[in-house]
């Protein structure tokens, strides 16, 4: 039986499943999990443990194990994605506009300046100390884990769901599954069309590993007249040019969904496909601006 509790967190809808003969007791502790993971990662409470690395750079700060599990997946994220993904596209976030979470976004003239010194930053820079869980920010640094956040939330939740039952934690579209359900069928996931979000495009079977969503048609405002979105291309430090609208990704874990899934957003139709088939662990679907569906050669094996 198919055991579940939603709730709001990291700006999304959280869901999590556990199949149980009877509902885990555990399952009400998903909620207070994602309190104390938002409490260390957003960047949009001033006294979360980030906020207050952001503010002391120049400085070795110890962190939390969770911060530094996330920055270590911010990291890795950086790497599978040839440097797409990357957790120092905070300034570039605020000159677009995305300064507060987004139920709060209005428009307006741009608040907050590129700042060269920032710009000029690479992770390179940061002083990470394993053996002392610390981190130091050389000056004008910040960091921002909006790339990988929640993948890496729902994966968590989901490694600690799964002594209960098989599980699916679903993270505002990110979503991570323990293995097959008790009876041995997979677990069913929609994927939304863009166009129409009230319908599916497909539905996924998935028996494990992670699938993840990124697009520009759901967190995009208008800021100084301009249309913008959330999705960063480090190379510009700008709102990606992108003629996708929305690319769903299967992968092995939820991380590297939601990492792949944000690269191939911003290298675009044909060049973000040929990333997916270059990696026979992956496979995923784009919906492209002009209406044309672009499906890896090995997506539609996820599809009964």
């Amino acid at each position: 039986m198919l055991h579940r509790i939603e709730f709001h967190s990291m700006g999304c809808r959280m869901l999590a499943v556990v199949d149980s003969g009877s509902r885990p007791r555990i399952l009400r502790d998903v909620p207070a999990w994602f309190e104390e993971w938002e409490q260390s990662l957003s960047r949009f409470r001033s006294d979360s443990e980030l906020c207050q690395l952001n503010i002391r750079d120049g400085q070795s700060i110890p962190v939390s194990r969770t911060l530094w599990d996330v920055y270590q997946t911010s990291l890795e994220a950086r790497l599978i994605t040839d440097g797409l993904v990357s957790p120092l596209v905070l300034d570039a976030l605020l000159y677009a506009g995305y300064d507060q979470s987004f139920e709060r976004i209005s428009d307006g003239a741009p608040r907050f300046s590129l700042d060269d010194e920032a710009a000029a930053v690479s992770l390179a820079d940061i002083a990470a100390d394993a053996a002392a869980c610390s981190i130091c920010l050389p000056k004008g640094a910040r960091l921002d884990f909006g790339g990988v956040a929640k993948g890496w939330a729902a994966h968590q939740a989901m490694k600690r769901l799964k002594a209960a039952g098989p599980a699916l934690v679903d993270a505002g579209g990110d979503i991570a599954v323990s293995g097959p359900r008790s009876n041995g069928e997979p677990w069913l996931i929609g994927v939304a069309d863009p166009f129409h979000p009230d319908r599916h495009l497909e539905i996924i079977y998935l028996e494990s590993g992670g699938v993840a969503t990124s697009g520009k048609d759901y967190r995009h405002w208008t800021r100084g007249g301009i249309q913008q979105h959330h999705i960063i291309d480090p190379r510009t430090g700008l709102p990606a040019e992108t003629d996708v609208l929305a690319a769903t990704v299967v992968a092995p874990t939820v991380m590297e969904a939601e990492a792949i899934a944000k690269a191939v957003m911003i290298s675009g139709g044909r060049a973000g496909l040929m990333r997916l088939e270059g990696d026979t662990s992956l496979a995923g679907l784009l919906v492209l601006e002009n209406g044309e569906r672009l499906d890896s050669w090995n997506f539609r094996r996820f599809l009964s």
